[in-house]
């Protein structure tokens, strides 16, 4: 049996494609984490690590400790990254 998909969004205050990101999540009725990026440049050097850049929004997703991560602006990558996912609901 798998275990519940586990997503995060990395987002910063004020970033309009961070909202988008969000209200697409619950509008698929998604759960997610957030992490706030906003004044802590830590957080960044760790996106930096992993996947090569500073922006945001970033969202992870994941299940059965396999994880992806969505880098790329606009919905359309998100919803193609969280497609299977939704579909064995």
């Amino acid at each position: 049996m798998s275990n519940p998909l586990s997503v995060v969004v990395w987002s910063k205050q004020g970033c309009h494609y961070c909202s988008e990101v969000k209200q697409f999540l619950e509008e698929k009725q998604v759960n997610y984490q957030t992490v706030d990026v906003t004044n802590h440049d830590e957080y960044r050097d760790i996106l930096e690590v992993k996947y090569g850049i500073r922006h945001v929004p970033v969202v992870e997703i994941g299940q059965d400790g396999i994880y992806q991560g969505v880098i790329e602006v606009g919905i359309n990558h998100l919803e193609k990254v969280l497609a299977p996912f939704l579909q064995n609901r």
